[in-house]
């Protein structure tokens, strides 16, 4: 059992168990009946992806200063209190259920992904 951090609309993994996304918006041009098919998400979690504000300055991010800063700002968003619930029912599930999160993002290392992933270890989750 864990959690898996994928990359939204790439080939699903053998076992990896339910897509949350993890994506402030739906992907364009799929119709939703097919957002699963398509190897998007099978449910989609909003409140896991940064806010509108943090995503522009994460895409806009030219040094490590910007990152860094934008790292700091999605931190501070998932410290709600419902964004902090949730990331410990998902911890906790992942001790009884095979599961991945994902965004849309090329590059992980930068995508907020990459700090969902820190957010999980953090709370005792089981990432592969």
């Amino acid at each position: 059992m864990a959690i898996r951090i994928v990359r939204l609309g790439t080939d699903r993994l053998p076992a990896e168990g339910l897509r949350l996304g993890t994506v402030r918006r739906p992907p364009r041009g799929i119709r939703k009946t097919e957002y699963a098919s398509k190897n998007y998400y099978d449910v989609w979690l909003p409140l896991l992806a940064p806010s509108p504000a943090s995503v522009k300055e994460a895409l806009t991010a030219r040094s490590e200063r910007d990152w860094n800063r934008f790292v700091k700002k999605y931190r501070k968003e998932m410290t709600a209190t419902d964004e902090s619930a949730l990331l410990d029912t998902l911890a906790a599930l992942s001790h009884h259920a095979d599961f991945s999160v994902g965004c849309y993002c090329a590059d992980e290392s930068h995508c907020h992904r990459s700090v969902l992933r820190e957010l999980l270890l953090e709370r005792g989750a089981l990432v592969k």
